[in-house]
């Protein structure tokens, strides 16, 4: 009937403690027959569909059965409320429709000893079941006292402690083999835990290599600890699982750290996966819930609403500078990415770059680029006590504290981001705001440092283009007229003229006469330097431009042609041949 095995613990915490640790309103008790005192030992999806008439009386005993996807008003709830008081469940929760449990069903639990809970309808199943086990792993005996004392959810404590138990370095993973915590480096690392360190997670490569190996299939189909030994790359390890009850929270690796693993380093894993349970699913329930709504305010403070400073971690009487990444993995194929235009909605000030965060194409790149934001926030993190970091589709935001007087709080972060080896890295400041309310401003300046260097490197050579940053003072002129043209944009759509009818041929037939105009705008109309840049001789630029003089009109010796080209082609350059950014 139940689509977890139950941990068959004899005793456990009482329901009481059990709800106590949840959010408020999350589950309301209906009727508690033998009160909220009862043991719990275990949390579980319950399938009526899965009911037999052999179960045993107490086949659920102590267990808090979840009846997904049955409303307290429905008329099959009276049947799996009794079914669950005939199998000793502690409690089964249901749904609260708009109409709240039937009379029948309430005058039923009464007389039996299944307590009925109902959930309420803001609140999903997953979350429902997170929060119980975590609760119930929270509740649970502490363990050995090497490892007992640790603030829940405190997993860089927990390495730590476990290091000084197994004589190790040791990481803590999630089931996806994404690095949660670390211990402290006291030697230098193998080169495989500094990649896994830095990328913050295992190297693919590595991940499939396990995994071909039937590594991970026995660590995930035992209890036990698992040894990996040493060979000419990389040093001995040992790995555990974490679980509850059947499901995997995560693993334990220690790897020697400049010395041998201690003889009963496999024993003191045992000891740490046990004590960890609490902690992974704290983290797992709580701690990502804590990091989303932590983020979720970072972007609401950036779009203006500086009521969520606190909630941000940011001091409203302290100045910060806004500073915005964007990093690529470094091939030179880019691909606009849709998903990363629409961070911000514009309802900060001066609303968000729609001119397109780039992000290169396929699955690894997109990896790369992230595990390259993870390793900036690392920095950022290292950098100033109270930066906060924040990230938004492929790009990274970092609120950087400035002290009294100082201008320019990120020059030393800036310079650290050019530092990302084999990946291109693009990063700009804004000015020091004074307050909250400074910081879309700030953000908005960044932002546009970030396009002025990203239309720096699409104006290079192929292969050329490596990591800029730069702060907003720095790149006024070119940001400026970045703000003009997206105020002229939408004006420029409906108009028409030499330039315009240019465009057009060229986006129709392939041609490349804008091409050649604007070169030769940029080369200050410099035939012989513009040449270069095109990589054609001069006497066919000549060419060029005397055609797209005779066919559409647009001569560079006329200023006001001239200024129309400079408009219209920087704007052309926004939509590539094929797509429509407007």
């Amino acid at each position: 009937m139940a689509t977890h095995e139950p941990d068959r613990r004899e005793t456990g915490p009482s329901l009481e403690r059990i709800l106590g640790l949840t959010d408020p309103g999350m589950l309301d008790v209906v009727v508690a027959p033998l009160g909220t005192g009862v043991p719990v030992t275990d949390v579980v999806l319950h399938d009526p569909g899965e009911e037999r008439e052999d179960d045993g009386a107490r086949a659920a005993a102590g267990l808090v059965l979840l009846a997904v996807g049955v409303d307290a008003a429905s008329p099959g709830a009276l049947d799996v409320l009794r079914a669950a008081d005939r199998a000793g469940a502690a409690a089964v929760v249901m749904r609260r429709g708009a109409r709240g449990p039937r009379a029948e069903l309430v005058e039923a639990a009464g007389r039996g000893r299944t307590a009925l809970l109902t959930r309420r309808p803001e609140q999903g199943w997953t979350e429902v079941l997170g929060r119980l086990r975590t609760a119930l792993a929270h509740s649970a005996p502490a363990g050995a006292d090497g490892v007992a004392g640790l603030r829940t959810g405190d997993l860089s404590g927990l390495a730590n402690t476990v290091a000084d138990l197994v004589g190790g370095a040791i990481t803590i993973e999630d089931p996806q083999s994404r690095v949660l915590a670390y211990s402290r480096l006291d030697h230098e690392p193998d080169p495989m835990r500094r990649v896994t360190i830095l990328g913050q997670e295992v190297p693919r490569w590595r991940v499939d290599e396990l995994r071909e190996s039937g590594f991970f299939r026995t660590l995930w189909s035992t209890e036990d600890v698992v040894r990996l030994p040493a060979d000419d790359r990389y040093a001995e390890r040992l790995a555990i699982a974490v679980r509850h009850g059947s499901e995997v929270l995560g693993s334990i690796w220690a790897a020697a750290d400049g010395r041998p693993l201690a003889e009963d380093a496999a024993a003191a894993l045992r000891t740490a996966a046990r004590a960890a349970v609490p902690h992974l699913s704290h983290h797992q329930t709580w701690g990502r819930a804590a990091g989303r709504a932590r983020e979720g305010a970072v972007h609401a403070l950036l779009r203006g609403d500086v009521r969520s400073a606190q909630e941000a971690g940011v001091a409203a009487d302290r100045p910060y500078a806004v500073v915005v990444a964007e990093a690529y993995d470094g091939r030179g194929e880019a691909a606009y990415d849709e998903q990363g235009a629409e961070a911000y909605d514009g309802r900060g000030a001066g609303g968000y770059d729609r001119r397109g965060a780039e992000a290169y194409d396929g699955r690894g790149a997109v990896r790369a680029g992230r595990r390259v934001l993870d390793v900036l926030a690392l920095q950022a993190a290292a950098y100033r006590p109270g930066c906060v970091t924040a990230r938004s589709g492929r790009r990274l935001y970092v609120l950087v504290p400035a002290g009294d007087g100082e201008a320019d709080p990120a020059r030393t972060l800036l310079a650290s981001a050019r530092s990302v080896p084999r990946d291109v890295v693009l990063v700009g400041a804004g000015p020091v705001a004074a307050g909250p309310a400074g910081l879309p401003a700030s953000r908005e300046a960044a932002e546009l440092v970030v396009r002025v260097l990203r239309e720096r490197a699409a104006r290079l050579p192929a292969g050329e283009a490596g990591s800029a940053v730069a702060a907003y003072d720095e790149v006024v002129p070119e940001a400026t007229v970045l703000r003009l043209l997206d105020r002229v944009e939408p004006l420029w759509g409906s108009l028409s003229g030499p330039v315009h009818a240019m465009v057009e041929h060229d986006r129709a037939h392939g041609s490349a006469y804008g091409d050649s105009v604007t070169a030769y705008l940029d080369a200050s109309c410099d035939t012989g330097t513009a040449a270069r840049r095109l990589n054609v001789h001069p006497n066919t630029l000549r060419y060029r431009l005397r055609r797209a003089r005779e066919l559409f009109g647009v001569d560079p010796a006329d200023p006001a042609v001239r200024l129309l080209a400079e408009i219209g082609l920087r704007l052309a350059a926004r939509r590539p041949h094929g797509t429509d950014r407007r």
